[in-house]
């Protein structure tokens, strides 16, 4: 049997992954087959995806999925294009789709992703950029993938250092947030274990009005009024410079992004 796909990694990503597309119906469960070479791994996936082949060697195949360690990914991209890829979309942080080409062999269409962790529970932000023979149809495909897990944006290659600085690690810069906010509530006298949720529901909701409006200096107009409490608020964080903290944690990340696809390709 040839499977439509293949995705080749069952760890987190690539189960949040399958779970979307199976959710989605962007493919039936006898057309996707999954490579874990982890015996204990794939009875996990075998209880999380039932009538999904749960295998540990690459079958047939028109399409891949690789969502492996970047130190195995041209070895892995070899053996999809063997088993009949042709095309194959890569989540391996730092490894160009040149890199992956050159292992595919000719005739193989390549796009490399940067998806972040929120992924995991359908809400990811992800980045596809195409290798040099890939065309709008190879895109589209890897944007309905990863548009089973969240909003898929298109850049140039160059750009996915940057991407991975801001949406790659940013989940991290939020809950570095959270955590001092909890510790603050608790610290003004509540219970952390109402302030807990409190928080997180401050964060979804805060969220929702950005996504639904687009402007974050507009809603934070709104929220300032002249003399208030809020604004006595942002005074405080705009003079401990938050927001160039912010702006240069995104710089720092996207370079160090930068290095270490350098030293692995």
């Amino acid at each position: 049997m040839t499977f439509e796909l293949v995705v080749i990694g069952g760890g987190n990503m690539g189960a949040a992954l399958v779970g979307g597309l199976l959710d989605g119906g962007v493919v039936e469960r006898d057309q996707v087959a999954v490579v874990e070479p982890a015996e204990t791994r794939r009875d996990v996936l075998t209880d999380l995806f039932p009538d999904v082949a749960i295998v540990a060697d690459v079958p047939p195949c028109r399409a891949a999925v690789l969502a492996v360690k970047p130190q195995t990914i041209g070895a892995v991209a070899a053996t999809a294009a063997q088993a009949g890829a042709t095309r194959l979309l890569s989540v391996a942080a730092g490894v160009t789709t040149s890199v992956i080409a050159a292992a595919a062999g000719e005739g193989v269409a390549v796009v490399r992703a940067m998806p972040n962790t929120p992924a995991l529970v359908g809400e990811g932000v992800s980045a596809i950029a195409p290798a040099d023979g890939a065309g709008d149809a190879d895109l589209d495909w890897a944007e309905q993938i990863l548009g089973a897990v969240g909003l898929v944006v298109r850049v140039a290659e160059d750009r996915l250092d940057a991407v991975t600085g801001l949406t790659g690690s940013g989940p991290a810069y939020v809950f570095l947030i959270a955590e001092a906010l909890v510790d603050a509530g608790v610290l003004a006298g509540l219970p952390r274990t109402d302030v807990e949720p409190m928080v997180a529901q401050l964060l979804v909701g805060a969220a929702a009005l950005l996504q639904r409006d687009g402007d974050a200096a507009g809603l934070r107009a709104k929220v300032t009024s002249p003399g208030g409490t809020t604004a006595a608020g942002l005074r405080v964080l705009e003079e401990r410079a938050i927001r160039a903290a912010l702006i240069d944690a995104v710089q720092a990340a996207a370079d160090r992004s930068r290095a270490l696809g350098s030293s692995s390709n």
